[in-house]
């Protein structure tokens, strides 16, 4: 089967969704420092007004509280578990995001891949500062482990901070010598908390969605007591030779993008595969926008085949007791 192809420009609803948050969102982004209360209050109910609308058709939602994981098995139609399983680690700035943000897209995952997926529900900072979401993917990956998931079967995906959280367990499992997962997606991953490139970025090229200043904000905000160069923070500078293959997508209005762009280099210098997807005129985690995007829809069956390919390339028939 043919994969998607990356477009050579964007689509008129692209080119809509881009000027609306750049006329819409980005000023208020601009203005609102959000990790303050009450704003952050608001940024979340706002964000978590997305898990209002119906799931996709055929798709299936179970709670879990297991000792200190929590989260959610969501499965799209048509997914079995035989197939394997996603490990799914929400974006938000560390700060906002949820369930029910993310649910949404994750569903779609779960059906383009055929995988349940387990969307985690991590601890936000400030509430919960770093290592507490750091700690709760290590212990998510584990429990899939400790429930009879084989790590060839385990793809672990992620979108901007989430994006980071994916690199963190990651660099974490190599630390500790644990098993790796199969493979890693990243949508528009946010891996520099310092934030060192994007204000240029943004002069270049202002950023539809994302104002550096609210990247930052949001970095040291989750950073808390610890400096943004420690070895888990600083996740650009982990060893990665024995990470599986990746795929990131990203978007080239993105002030974001050079953080794909290092990781990739990075990763590729270590001797590991790493594709690299930069989407013209696509805003940060596009794929999320998917009902709105022929691109965000594209995306996503190019992740699914993307996953069903490698199993098949490595000959993994997964199975979960």
């Amino acid at each position: 089967m043919t994969r998607p192809t990356v477009p050579t420009s964007p689509s008129v609803q692209s080119r809509a969704l881009a000027q609306l948050l750049m006329n819409g969102l980005r000023p208020v982004g601009d203005r609102l420092r959000i990790t303050a209360w009450p704003h952050l209050r608001v940024v979340r109910d706002m964000f978590d007004t997305v898990g209002l609308t119906p799931l996709p058709r055929g798709t299936r939602v179970e709670p879990v509280a297991d000792g200190d994981v929590r989260g959610l098995w969501i499965t799209g139609r048509r997914a079995d578990q035989s197939n394997g399983v996603v490990l799914y680690l929400h974006g938000g700035g560390f700060v906002f995001g949820s369930q029910r943000t993310h649910k949404h897209l994750v569903a779609a995952l779960s059906a383009a891949t055929g995988r349940p997926a387990f969307l985690v529900g991590y601890r936000r900072a400030p509430e919960h500062p770093f290592p507490a979401a750091a700690d709760d993917a290590l212990a998510a990956y584990r429990w899939l482990l400790r429930t009879g998931h084989p790590p060839e079967s385990i793809t672990v995906m992620g979108d901007s901070a989430g994006g980071h959280l994916v690199a963190g367990l990651l660099a974490d499992l190599s630390r500790r010598r644990l098993p790796m997962p199969a493979a890693a997606v990243m949508f528009s991953p946010f891996l520099d908390l310092t934030c060192a490139e994007l204000a240029d970025r943004d002069k270049v090229r202002r950023d539809p969605f994302v104002p550096p200043q609210r990247a930052m904000e949001c970095g040291r905000t989750y950073a808390g007591e610890y400096a943004l160069t420690h070895s888990r923070l600083n996740v650009l500078r982990a060893n990665k030779r024995r990470w599986p293959p990746v795929l990131i997508q990203v978007g080239d209005t993105e002030c974001l993008l050079g953080d794909s762009e290092r990781m990739t280099e990075s990763i590729r210098t270590a001797g590991v595969h790493c594709e690299l997807q930069v989407w013209p005129g696509q805003v940060h985690v596009f794929p999320a926008f998917y009902p709105l995007l022929p691109e965000g829809r594209a995306a996503i069956s190019y992740v699914g085949q993307f996953v069903r390919e490698l199993a098949a390339d490595q000959g993994v028939i997964a199975t979960a007791s």
